[in-house]
């Protein structure tokens, strides 16, 4: 087998459900299976995969046990050659596996690969490429200041050796992911990701960011930047430099002020922030009519029905667009919305066949789930 897809779920049905839909897209033509480990959810994610997706692989633990050892279950029963670990609040275009394969066949010395990622307003997630979180990178970066935590030296849309990728995409092969002992388990959430990709750049291989295809990810969705993430950033920091490197009580100190410091700020910081305008308009790209229906009955503002050609005489702005997967495909809607992002646009997605769609208007906040 070529390809073997694990996605850790916890509680996250609907985006579950179209990151699947988003998978499968990915991998027609690959020799390939998907595994979906679920922690213990208490929504009915578990019951949807058995009812829609019969023939992926689910595992229900009965409790958290966390992302490291979660994905670590479920690497130990993947059969392919490659693996890739997913997030479930991701979409994946339709070229992503394919690239991630030839780029590791052409390139044996690599370790794993990442990809551009995408928030849920088509803006560049800079944690797609990160440069190692030395204690003081670290510490600027809880102040706010992340300019040497992350590799912006590498265009986003090109490609290079960085040290540190994301875990809601971590593509590699299975032997090198084996080889450095998977995720490490004293990591409960935060972390990991970076942890793993130093173990395999210290086993001798070279960590790539691809920005050839993207990944949209609904960051907010899996994490919101408050007090509680805050403390557990803090905390995988220091089982992180504990484990690999040399920190002084100076340093100590000083993250532990930072922490806290960064704490404060995000309390001075209103609670609730400014609403987002009313959309002018709202254009559904689709040709099912019946579709068009449905999403008049769920929003509020004019519907207009739209075609692709909408983008090539001028860039709307203002706008929302309502995105129907079986008329354009993801890598279309990818483009789109980076194009659209600096415009006040908004964004929906409906997957195949689905009854639901998706979005997201800040990049740190919950998506929103709207049920036909």
């Amino acid at each position: 087998m070529n390809l073997s897809v694990v996605i850790l779920n916890y509680n996250v049905r609907y985006f579950l459900e179209q990151c699947i839909l988003s998978v499968e897209r990915a991998l027609m033509g690959i020799d390939s299976e998907i595994i979906v480990i679920d922690n213990d959810s208490s929504d009915d994610s578990c019951a949807m995969v058995k009812e829609k997706f019969p023939s992926v692989i689910l595992l229900e633990n009965k409790e958290n046990v966390g992302f490291s050892k979660a994905n670590n279950q479920a690497v130990a029963i993947a059969k392919g050659e490659y693996i890739c670990i997913l997030n479930p609040d991701t979409a994946v275009s339709e070229n992503s596996f394919s690239k991630c394969i030839a780029t590791l066949e052409d390139q044996h010395y690599l370790g794993a690969i990442g990809v551009k990622l995408i928030d849920g307003t088509g803006c560049f997630l800079p944690e797609s490429k990160r440069n190692l979180p030395t204690p003081k990178a670290s510490l600027l970066k809880l102040l706010g200041k992340g300019d040497k935590y992350y590799a912006s030296h590498i265009p986003v849309e090109g490609s290079g050796n960085v040290r540190v990728l994301v875990g809601a995409f971590m593509f590699m092969r299975r032997s090198v992911y084996e080889e450095v002992k998977g995720f490490d388990e004293d990591y409960f959430m935060y972390g990991e990701d970076i942890d793993l990709s130093y173990k395999i750049e210290k086993a001798g291989y070279k960590n790539l960011y691809l920005g050839a295809t993207e990944v949209l990810h609904y960051k907010g969705e899996s994490t919101a930047k408050d007090a509680v993430y805050l403390e557990r950033f803090h905390n995988a920091m220091k089982i992180f430099y504990k484990k690999h490197f040399r920190t002084s009580k100076v340093m100590d100190v000083a993250v532990n002020v930072g922490v806290a410091l960064a704490k404060y700020r995000k309390g001075k910081r209103t609670a609730t922030p400014k609403p987002l305008p009313e959309p002018e308009t709202i254009f559904v790209l689709t040709e099912n009519l019946t579709l068009l229906s449905k999403v008049k009955h769920v929003v509020s503002g004019e519907v207009k029905s739209a075609s692709k050609s909408i983008f090539q005489d001028t860039i709307p702005t203002n706008s929302q667009f309502i995105f129907d997967v079986t008329y354009m495909s993801y890598s279309q809607i990818f483009q789109v919305m980076q194009q659209l992002s600096k415009h006040g646009n908004t964004f929906r997605i409906i997957p195949d066949g689905c009854d639901f769609m998706l979005g997201s208007d800040r990049s740190d906040e919950k998506g929103t789930v709207t049920v036909f």
